[in-house]
């Protein structure tokens, strides 16, 4: 081989070690996504990993509550930090299509998605996988120590025995407490109804399954929160009964892909598992409530779930939500 041949084959050696890393750089950024939801934590322990081992993707997970998860992403407006949104309330995702920050994407099978579980637009802006529904916690043990009967409905709430022993979400920072105000004021008593409730009210908190594990730890005796929570603690052996009194509010948890992400390809292999079988099979482990049929409810969950659901406008939820955030703020304060 000659001196310039052999510098030349030694040159295109080197380009190639030096390109072959790089390629495989871009490859592997763009199997990598930053996902945001407001699903709780057991269930991103759990969906995440049957997710990256169904697409081969590396998921970056931020879990916030829906409403921080809400308004860190209108701060990211201009400038956003997630490919996609998974399992975030549908109002707020509203409030973001309304704000043109949702890139439309029909995922794979989405005609399997019932109609009011994703938004009218075709291809929709969001696609939703489940509701969570409002629910009443209560803790045996403490009721029969204090006297208390079990609550069996929203007006049971009102009566005076329960003073000083009821916790519950706080709208502006819980999805779980913002469905039910939300239904609340859409006919299911009004602030009249909130401003009784409030009389015997504990404390206001900004997680949405807090309160319901409060009244599993004995802390206080009822706790309003979403149903899985209270079928989990009570399967765990936690003095808990749960209620899903008739009717009551609810919440559908929907996906979006993000306009702006950085890989919008990969994110959009993570949509397509979010609505799969697989992962309506995972969502069935704790909801009762799926936006697809066919999937059997959790065990000690209300085989009527649906049917028992207040008939929200989500429309009014997204398009109400700070007036009536300010409101509640203003009767009754914040979180503690």
């Amino acid at each position: 081989m000659s001196g310039h041949n052999g510098r030349r084959l030694a040159l295109v050696l080197i380009v190639a070690l030096l390109v072959i890393p790089a390629l495989a750089g871009c490859s592997q950024g763009s199997d990598k996504i930053t996902v945001y939801t407001a699903k709780e934590q057991e269930e991103v322990a759990e969906f995440i990993p049957a997710a990256e081992e169904a697409t081969g993707l590396e998921i970056e997970v931020l879990r916030l509550s829906t409403g921080d998860l809400t308004a860190r992403l209108l701060a990211e407006k201009d400038n956003p930090q997630t490919d996609a949104i998974w399992g975030t309330a549908a109002s707020s995702m509203m409030i973001f299509d309304n704000e043109g920050m949702l890139e439309p994407y029909a995922p794979e099978g989405v005609e399997e998605i019932l109609p009011r579980f994703k938004s009218p637009k075709d291809p929709p802006t969001w696609v939703g996988v489940d509701a969570y529904i409002n629910a009443i916690c209560f803790n045996t043990d403490l009721g029969e120590q204090l006297g208390l009967p079990q609550p069996m409905t929203w007006e049971d709430l009102l009566d005076p025995v329960y003073e000083g022993q009821i916790v519950m979400p706080d709208p502006s920072a819980s999805g779980t407490g913002y469905m039910f105000v939300s239904a609340a004021v859409q006919g299911m008593g009004g602030w009249e109804y909130l401003e009784a409730l409030d009389e015997n009210m504990a404390m206001y908190t900004k997680s949405g399954s807090k309160p319901c594990k409060m009244a599993g730890a004995g802390e206080y005796a009822v706790g309003l929160s979403f149903a899985f929570v209270g079928a989990g603690l009570k399967e765990d052996g936690a003095p808990i009964e749960f209620v899903v009194p008739n009717p009551t509010g609810y919440e559908v948890e929907a996906n979006a892909l993000m306009k702006g992400a950085k890989n919008p390809e990969a994110a959009k292999k993570f949509l397509d598992w979010a609505i799969s079988d697989e992962a309506m099979n995972l969502y069935a482990k704790y909801f009762a409530v799926l936006a697809k049929p066919g999937f059997p409810a959790p065990a000690g969950m209300p085989a009527d779930a649906v049917d028992r659901l207040y008939p929200v406008d989500f429309g009014v939820m997204a398009s109400d939500r700070d007036s009536v955030l300010s409101e509640w703020t203003a009767r009754f304060g914040g979180a503690e």
